[in-house]
């Protein structure tokens, strides 16, 4: 029982104040080890305390059996087209651990500045962590943000404390040692009707209400199935500008039929495309990955994302 309070303790501590943590601590963390596991690079796929002490913070459960992180880059003063954009519109880190038999697949995108990209590229690669993807989401913000999206398969402790160090090497905030209760915000614009317009329910995750909306497909990577939230559900995401208005962005995940279809419904509602590229590399079926923004009646752009939505296999 003491052992059990001194790791709990222990534990606590590395959460609060987002401490560095060894491979051999985050074991520490699970269960007493046996001489004959001194040394092992395997962990218990099924104790995610591991990881969370290898990441160092702590991760939400999400459906599907996948739990996920959010390291938001609060440290960056990003604006466009006169906007302060919120951690929760397009500057939200993660990674997400999903069970693969006896280990782990992660997936994730990194939010980087420019000069960081390189070093966090070379750590993950040192760690055995594979990127799948680097590039824009947005277009002429300031200062320009890079964007690193990860796909690999291995040990989850391994894997988490490989994206550990690489964020070491960036001014990502560690977690709030006192997460403070959120307080009800006023978007400005009613909430219920443009859930209705759009068709899904979103909710308000610091100051932006963000909507997931599945595919109805089965999505594999890999053979093994990848749950919605492991980023292949089409993100919208509103901040609200004032009476009535707020920037939209986020990326609908499509077939490449839908691609053009997509782009259309998008233009001629006056939403901008800022990116189209790929998330994933062994994915199935092929998807591809479009951004969009625009600073509008709030209404209007949600009407205008509903029309690109139905040209889409969206799940209803």
């Amino acid at each position: 029982m003491r052992r059990n309070l001194v790791r709990d303790n222990l534990f606590s501590h590395i959460l609060r104040t987002g401490a560095s943590v060894t491979v051999g601590v985050a074991f520490m963390l699970s269960s007493p080890l046996t001489a004959g596991q001194v040394g092992s690079s395997s962990a218990p796929v099924s104790d995610w305390k591991q990881v969370e002490g290898a990441m160092g913070r702590l991760g939400q459960m999400q459906p599907g059996d996948v739990i996920k992180f959010g390291m938001p880059r609060k440290d960056l003063h990003v604006t466009l087209d006169g906007v302060d954009i919120k951690p929760g519109l397009a500057l939200g880190s993660w990674a997400a651990f999903k069970r693969d038999g006896s280990g782990a697949m992660v997936m994730g995108d990194l939010v980087l500045t420019e000069d960081e990209v390189e070093p966090v590229m070379m750590k993950l690669q040192e760690g055995g962590i594979h990127e799948s993807a680097v590039h824009n989401h947005l277009i002429e913000e300031s200062p320009h943000v890079m964007y690193m999206h990860i796909a690999s398969h291995g040990d989850p402790v391994q894997m988490a404390k490989a994206i550990h160090d690489a964020l070491a090497l960036t001014k990502t905030p560690g977690p709030d040692a006192n997460p403070a209760t959120q307080a009800a915000t006023e978007l400005g614009f009613d909430q219920k009707q443009l859930e209705q317009i759009l068709g899904h329910t979103g909710k308000v995750n610091g100051g932006i209400l963000q909507i997931g909306v599945p595919r109805a497909e089965t999505i594999t990577d890999s053979g093994l199935t990848v749950p919605p939230s492991m980023g292949v559900a089409t993100a919208l995401n509103f901040q609200p500008t004032g009476n009535g208005k707020a920037a939209i962005t986020g990326d609908f995940v499509l077939l490449g039929s839908e691609v053009n279809p997509v782009i259309k419904a998008l233009r001629q509602n006056g939403i901008a495309v800022t990116a189209l590229h790929s998330h994933m590399l062994m994915e199935e079926p092929r998807l591809f990955f479009m951004h969009f923004w625009a600073n509008d009646d709030a209404l209007k752009l949600a009407k205008g994302l509903r029309a690109a939505l139905d040209s889409t296999n969206s799940a209803k």
